[in-house]
């Protein structure tokens, strides 16, 4: 990684930088309007093209080689999955001030997943679970297997060990140290010994849009996907669903205890990481939330 590109800020990406490398490179579309999607994503920033296309550009280096692999995989993905996922139209290169390469998609029209938009939880959480199952079920022969692309998802949540436990000694009285400490380690021992599926990576609520019935319309941002283990797929469980919608899914995507142990300990760490961090993130907020939601399930003996 060069010098340039890894100084590069994603404060820099505004609808006047995307303009540039639309004009040189896909001058048909250099007329349309442009206009950053809301809400933006924290791996990639979206510009909405007209009225039919989306502008995709990854906001550091950490995130550049998801576009390769959309771009790869989303149109062998998309016929087996019963809802619309985004379909890569190009591909653009570096250049003209933005340092990597980015994509021009479809546009797929909705609103994100928020409790004021889904009509019925536990609907929603059956449909969820529905594309999941569909999306574990695709081939994953020479599927991506965890790696940086998807920040080790799919792979051993030791990866992650020296971090966690790192952040439950910082929150020190913030959170019940005791708990968190034995839902990590129940984690960490239940390995994932069955064969590689296909898993989304990021099931989270601005990636999961509802259409104006308030049902599940479409799921986007493959950036986190590749092939392993699910389980982290499941944490929505704990990070959007209610308690009987958790159930609901539970029962619909029929995984195992260990898949479900696992689940605790990716939707843990992302939380605890978040609250101990120094810095802002738009999803600090919920941390606390979900912490307790995952050490009353642990207490539960869920």
């Amino acid at each position: 990684m060069t010098s340039d590109t890894s100084r590069f800020s994603a404060r820099a990406i505004d609808a006047r930088l995307v303009r540039r490398p639309i004009a040189v490179q896909f001058p048909r579309w250099a007329d349309l309007a442009i206009r950053p999607a809301e809400p933006q994503g924290h791996d990639n920033r979206t510009f909405r093209l007209g009225e039919a296309l989306a502008v995709r550009l990854p906001s550091g280096p950490h995130y550049a080689a998801q576009i390769e692999k959309e771009q790869a995989w989303l149109p062998r993905l998309a016929p087996h999955l019963p809802l619309p996922i985004p379909a890569p139209i190009a591909v653009g290169a570096p250049g003209e001030g933005y340092p990597f390469a980015w994509s021009v998609n479809r546009w797929l029209a909705g609103d994100t997943a928020r409790p004021g938009a889904i009509v019925d939880p536990v609907e929603f959480a059956t449909d969820v679970a529905a594309f999941l199952r569909a999306l574990q079920l695709i081939d994953a022969t020479g599927g991506p297997p965890p790696g940086p692309h998807c920040f080790w998802r799919g792979g051993a949540l030791a990866t992650y060990d020296d971090e966690t436990r790192q952040a439950i000694a910082t929150l020190g009285d913030v959170i019940d140290g005791d708990a968190a400490t034995a839902v990590w380690e129940a984690a960490l021992v239940a390995e994932w010994r069955g064969p590689d599926v296909w898993f989304q990576g990021d099931v989270a609520a601005n990636n999961l849009l509802v259409g104006p019935d308030g049902r599940l319309c479409a799921v986007i941002d493959f950036g986190c996907a590749g092939v392993g283990d699910p389980a982290c797929d499941l944490v929505l469980a704990w990070t959007l669903l209610d308690s009987d919608a958790r159930e609901a899914f539970r029962d619909a995507i029929d995984l195992d205890a260990g898949t479900w142990a696992r689940a605790r300990g990716w939707a843990l760490w992302k939380a605890l990481i978040l609250l101990a961090s120094p810095r802002s993130h738009p999803d600090r907020a919920d941390s606390p939330r979900i912490i307790d939601a995952v050490l009353a399930e642990h207490r539960a003996g869920g």
